[in-house]
């Protein structure tokens, strides 16, 4: 049975294929037949006129590749005992993000099953190939792997900001995949936390004292940082921030609004994710800390939340819309949708620079009693994967191998309904929604659209963007429901179905 046609009621069981009939007459004759119907081994040639028919040889591609087994990511569950010609294969799309080394191919054991990895794109189209695996930043619908083949699912692995690929954000986008891994919670291999090291992380002292802070300030420090470089980004950041700094001073680095220079010992790391201790430092010496992501998402936080919190600084955020479910308690952010405008804002933080007291609250959580938000506690416990922790897998790998002992459970479960379909159900069909990704449309940093003059540079790129990303999730789930070969005709089924809707029949 199909995993993800049947999910999306799409196209028909199986395609016609000739054959020769070697009855009494020898006629040509015509068989419906199945894709699952063919053996293991290899797909019926005569079906994939006009792709790459080296793919589907016997198992030369690889069975003279030497695979070495990771014995460390064996789970105490794992009995597999197969052999790697044996094994369900998944390929990684994105072969910049193998996670392997050396080479392009690798036998990984995983909790309760074996699989082989690569990222030999020669192998797409063989049977045993049952998932591959893409890196969301660089999914595009013109360059997707075309026919979709009934057996093989589709896993997302994205963990970077939204605006790297807005068709991921439409349903029909999203729908295309049957695993996920990204920020989002609802994610069946969430990576919210990715960010966030350890608990430990957070509860490191203060790295500049208040009475240093303070000191600082009747020098002339300003109260604020603002450190960006990229300036042109959908959540539409330095438009608050313009407005922001009318009325409270703030110190802006970067590119961005600059209006003081960086120390020239420092100019290298202005925009670096590391964290130098010159750099982390310097930064520390301020009280607040705007913390403005460059997409607005639902579970989207980066370093620039959770830095602040690690030096004993006060970051003032905006990015997730339920950033308050993971902070350490109720009392350690600053949440700029909690004001109805940025001079609220500004005269909020006013009062917190000149009330020791109040601003020491912000700063409790340094003390482990004072981290009361269980949810987060439980995610940082409960996590398999680690961040600079060499004791556990990172994510790639652990995503991997969910989609891994995934995979051979569903392989299992069809093995077993196909023997004994009376007695036994076949695997329900999974996929992924809104939930796992859903960002919605990006919208001004200050004010409302409908003010923005025509010729404004943000809303020429990114509502536009959003929208476009729309059309390409629309026209690939068409490609794939029409059992296209070719990515090519995407612009073609986008608009086929403008003139539909145009028509009120979309």
């Amino acid at each position: 049975m199909s995993f993800f046609f049947s999910t999306l009621q799409m196209a028909g069981r199986g395609r016609l294929v000739p054959c020769v009939c070697l009855g009494l007459f020898g006629v040509l004759c015509w068989v419906w037949v199945s894709f699952a119907s063919f053996p293991d081994d290899q797909l019926p040639m005569e079906a994939l006129d006009g792709v790459d028919r080296g793919a589907f040889q016997p198992q030369s591609a690889l069975s003279e590749m030497e695979f070495a087994s990771i014995s460390s990511y064996r789970g105490p569950g794992n009995h597999d005992r197969r052999s790697n010609k044996e094994l369900p294969i998944l390929l990684w799309w994105s072969g910049g993000l193998f996670p392997h080394f050396p080479g392009d191919t690798e036998r990984i054991d995983c909790a309760t099953s074996s699989c082989l990895v690569t990222s030999n794109r020669k192998v797409q189209l063989y049977k045993r190939t049952a998932s591959i695996i893409f890196y969301g930043t660089d999914f595009r619908a013109y360059e997707a792997p075309l026919p979709r083949l009934r057996h093989q699912t589709w896993a997302l692995f994205h963990e970077e900001s939204p605006m790297n690929n807005y068709v991921l954000s439409h349903g029909p986008g999203i729908r295309l995949f049957n695993y996920t891994a990204t920020f989002r919670r609802e994610s069946d291999y969430p990576l919210t936390l990715q960010w966030l090291p350890s608990l430990d992380y957070l509860l490191k002292p203060v790295v500049v004292s208040l009475e240093e802070k303070n000191r600082l300030r009747r020098e002339g420090l300003a109260p604020v940082l603002y450190m960006q470089s990229h300036c042109d980004v959908p959540s539409d950041r330095n438009r608050y921030v313009q407005e922001l700094i009318k009325y409270i001073q703030v110190d802006s680095y970067g590119k961005c609004l600059n209006n003081k220079p960086l120390p020239e010992h420092l100019e290298d790391t202005a925009t670096a994710t590391g964290e130098e201790a010159g750099f982390m430092n310097f930064v520390a010496r301020y009280k607040f800390h705007l913390a403005l992501e460059n997409g607005l998402c639902p579970d989207y936080m980066t370093e620039k939340l959770w830095r602040p919190l690690h030096q004993g600084c006060v970051p003032v955020y905006r990015g997730s819309s339920v950033v308050a479910d993971w902070m350490p308690n109720d009392h350690s952010a600053i949440i700029i949708n909690n004001f109805p405008s940025p001079k609220a804002l500004a005269e909020f933080l006013k009062r917190l620079d000149e009330n020791d007291d109040e601003y020491a609250k912000y700063l409790d959580f340094k003390n482990p009693s004072r981290i009361t938000n269980t949810r987060l506690l439980e995610a940082l416990e409960a996590r398999e994967w680690g961040v600079n922790d060499m004791s556990k897998p990172n994510y790639l790998n652990g995503y991997e191998c969910y989609v891994c002992d995934q995979e051979n459970a569903r392989l299992a479960a069809e093995r077993a309904y196909r023997k004994a379909p009376k007695k036994n159900q076949p695997p329900q069909p999974k996929m992924a929604d809104n939930s796992h990704m859903g960002c919605p449309l990006p919208s001004p940093g200050y004010g409302q659209v409908q003010d923005l003059p025509a010729d404004d540079g943000w809303l020429q790129i990114w509502p536009q963007d959003y929208w476009q990303s729309l059309d390409q999730a629309e026209g690939l789930e068409s490609l794939i429901r029409h059992n296209e070969s070719d990515p090519s005709l995407l612009w073609k089924h986008i608009q086929n179905i403008a003139v539909s809707r145009a028509r009120g029949k979309h």
